[in-house]
């Protein structure tokens, strides 16, 4: 599996025109990956961790094609995911196509404590609001609000989506010994690795 470095997720950042502000945010989902990524890779056993490089790497790009998308109504998930075909990563373009919509979740796989780094990704970008980590119900709101267009077919496909997020987190936060309720304080007591994640 190939994929770029930090320094080259940041200059694709750049070349795509990513907006300050969805830059920031995807930071915050990379450092959010990032801790699912290594607590899960530390509790070991014999479940299979996520891909730990791959969850921040996918985490940093999953917004790629977004500031372009928010000006042309294109589908910034599918876009993103063709980005990252042309530049060569297919596994990067499966996590950004699935960032919005998970295609492939199943609970009882996580409900052994065995997580994709599709699924880390995800559930990140669930938890940030812009730049700020808040709950799922809190972003489920903000997100009816902004794109939910008073459509009540629409509200009801986003609830369902965040129903299956809900369940992940469940599963998730199975393995863990913090409540999802003390998220944002893991992350913001963990030492950061990776210097463009601090």
């Amino acid at each position: 599996m190939v994929l770029p470095g930090i320094d080259k997720c940041i200059l694709l950042m750049e070349e795509h025109g990513m907006l300050p502000n969805i830059r920031q945010h995807s930071l915050v989902v990379g450092r959010i990956a990032d801790l699912l990524a290594e607590l899960l890779q530390e509790k070991g056993g014999k479940t299979p961790s996520p891909n730990r490089q791959l969850c921040v790497i996918g985490a940093l790009l999953h917004d790629i094609a977004k500031t372009p998308c928010l000006s042309s109504g294109c589908d910034h998930a599918r876009k993103g995911a063709e980005v990252c075909r042309r530049l060569g990563y297919p596994e990067l373009a499966e996590i950004v196509e699935q960032h919005v919509v998970l295609k492939d979740f199943s609970l009882q796989r996580c409900g052994q404590g065995i997580f994709s780094a599709k699924e880390i990704v995800y559930y990140a970008d669930k938890r940030v609001r812009h730049d700020e980590i808040v709950s799922l119900e809190e972003r489920l709101e903000y997100i009816l609000h902004n794109y939910g267009q008073n459509d009540p077919d629409l509200h009801r496909l986003i609830r369902e989506n965040f129903s299956q997020c809900v369940r992940l987190e469940q599963c998730l936060f199975d393995c863990f010994d913090f409540s999802p309720d003390q998220l944002a304080d893991q992350v913001a007591g963990r030492h950061c690795c990776m210097e463009y994640l601090c």
